[in-house]
C-alpha cells in the first residue's frame, strides 16, 4: 500500500511532466474528463449514496455532500468552461531594459504543487483538478471521510482520462481521509508549495495554527444584508429570499439582515417568502415586534448574543435593527467574516459609503450575495473564496493559482 509520504513525493515529481503539457492537451483532457463524468454518472451517484447513507439528513453538510444528475452536469459544464479560458501562464506583467542592456521580464508561472483540504463537498474535487491542471499545477486533495466514496469515484475517472493522454495520475493525488494524512500534508515542506483549506472556521484555524507550508485562508461566510432607509421593498424581498434560501449550506448564504428602524413596517413583506421555506428568524426587540403576528410564531424567536456573528448553514437568520447606515457599518465591522456583504438602497450616496467602508472580499449593492462564486464571476470555477488580503482575495481561480518569476536576459554583462 502506498503511504501518504510516497503519494506526496509522487505528486512533487510530476510537476516537470505537467510543465511539458501543451495548452491543447490540457483542453482535451478537461473536455474528455467532463464527458466521462456524464458517462459514469450512475457510478458517481452510487458512490455518493454510500456517503449520504452515513450522514444524518438534518446535518447542514448533507446538502453540500449530495450529488444529483443536475449537479454532476453542472460540474462537467464548469470543467468545460475552464478548458476554454485563456491560460494564465506566461503572462508578462512587466518588462524593462536596464542601462547596461540587460532585460528583465516578470512572468506568471505555476506554484507547482497545490494542496487543498476540504470537507463534505465532492464538487471541489473536480473544480480543483480543472483549475490546477489549467494553471499548470499538480493538485493534492485531502477530502473529508464524509465524502470519501464520492471523491474516490471522481478521481478514478480523472485518472483514467489523464493516463489515456500519457500524463501521470499523480497530477491529481487524493490522500487518505484520515487525520494522519492531514498532518503529513500540513508538514509537507519541500513537497507542497501552497495549501488552501476549504471548510469550517475550526478547520481553517487548525490549518493556520499547524501548517508548516504557505497557506491561503478561505474563511467562513458570515454574510449580512443591510436594508437601507432608501431600500426598494420588492428588490429587498427578492434579494433577501434568494440570499438566504437558494442554498443554505454554502458560504455565501445570508446570515443576518440589518434593517433601518424607519423601515420596520416593511419587514413582514421583506420576510414573507422566508416563511414558505420555514426559515427560523432570531429578531432583536424592534424587529420581533414588527414581525409578531405577521410571521409564523413557531419560526420567530428573540435574538440572543449568539444570534450575531454566526454562520448558520441552515434555514436560520438573525435580524438587527439600526438607526443609521453608520450603525449598520459598525455591526458589520464587528461581526463580519470579510466574505460578502450587501446593501439594498436607491440612495447612491449611501451605496457609495457602504461600498467604500465595508471591509470584505465582495461588497454588493442591490444584488444577492449568492453570486459570490467563481463561475458566476466568469472565472469558470473556483478553488475557494479567500477572505485574507495577501496575494488573493474573493473567488480564487486561474490567476490566483500562479506566482511569478523574473526572466533576465543579457549579452555577457558582468557587475562591477
Amino acid at each position: 500500500m502506498t503511504t501518504t509520504q510516497q503519494l506526496l513525493q509522487q505528486a512533487a515529481q510530476t510537476v516537470i511532466a505537467l510543465q511539458r503539457c501543451s495548452e491543447s492537451l490540457v483542453q482535451d483532457i478537461l473536455n474528455d474528463t467532463a464527458s466521462a463524468l456524464l458517462e459514469h454518472m450512475a457510478d458517481i451517484l452510487e458512490a455518493n449514496r454510500e456517503d449520504l447513507s452515513r450522514m444524518d439528513i438534518s446535518n447542514p453538510k448533507y446538502d453540500r455532500l449530495k450529488l444529483t444528475e443536475s449537479r454532476i452536469e453542472s460540474i462537467a459544464q464548469d470543467m468545460r468552461n475552464v478548458s476554454t479560458l485563456p491560460s494564465p501562464l506566461g503572462k508578462v506583467y512587466s518588462e524593462v531594459t536596464r542601462p547596461n542592456g540587460m532585460t528583465i521580464k516578470k512572468v506568471s508561472v505555476p506554484f507547482g504543487v497545490i494542496g487543498v483540504i476540504y470537507e463534505a463537498r465532492p464538487n471541489v474535487t473536480c473544480d480543483v483538478f480543472s483549475l490546477c491542471l489549467k494553471s499548470g499545477n499538480v493538485c493534492v486533495l485531502k477530502g473529508g471521510s464524509d465524502a470519501d466514496c464520492s471523491n474516490r469515484a471522481l478521481v478514478k475517472i480523472i485518472h483514467q482520462i489523464v493516463e489515456k493522454y500519457g500524463v501521470p495520475p499523480a497530477v491529481c493525488t487524493l490522500l487518505p481521509p484520515d487525520r494522519q494524512a492531514t498532518t503529513e500534508l500540513l508538514h509537507a515542506v519541500g513537497l507542497v508549495d501552497l495549501l488552501i483549506p476549504r471548510g469550517s472556521s475550526a478547520l481553517i484555524q487548525y490549518v493556520r495554527e499547524n501548517a508548516r507550508i504557505p497557506v491561503i485562508e478561505t474563511g467562513a461566510g458570515i454574510c449580512h444584508t443591510y436594508f437601507d432607509l432608501a431600500g426598494d421593498k420588492l428588490k429587498g424581498q427578492a434579494i433577501i429570499t434568494n440570499a438566504k434560501t437558494r442554498r443554505v449550506s454554502v458560504c455565501n448564504a445570508l446570515d443576518c439582515l440589518i434593517i433601518h428602524k424607519e423601515r420596520l413596517a416593511d419587514l413582514p413583506d421583506l420576510c414573507t417568502l422566508l416563511a414558505q421555506h420555514q426559515v427560523i428568524i432570531y429578531a432583536d426587540e424592534p424587529a420581533f415586534k414588527a414581525l409578531q403576528g405577521k410571521y409564523p410564531a413557531h419560526l420567530l424567536r428573540p435574538a440572543t448574543a449568539d444570534s450575531y456573528g454566526t454562520e448558520f448553514l441552515d434555514y436560520k437568520m438573525s435580524i438587527r435593527t439600526v438607526a443609521s447606515i453608520e450603525e449598520a457599518l459598525q455591526h458589520i465591522a464587528q461581526y463580519s467574516s470579510k466574505h460578502s456583504e450587501c446593501i439594498i438602497s436607491e440612495d447612491q450616496q449611501a451605496i457609495a459609503t457602504f461600498q467604500k467602508q465595508v471591509d470584505a472580499a465582495c461588497v454588493y449593492a442591490n444584488v444577492s450575495t449568492a453570486f459570490t462564486d467563481g463561475a458566476q464571476f466568469g472565472f469558470g470555477a473556483e478553488i475557494g473564496i479567500s477572505t485574507q488580503k495577501m496575494h488573493a482575495r474573493g473567488p480564487m481561480a486561474l490567476p490566483e493559482l500562479t506566482t511569478y518569476k523574473y526572466i533576465i536576459t543579457g549579452n555577457g554583462q558582468t557587475r562591477s
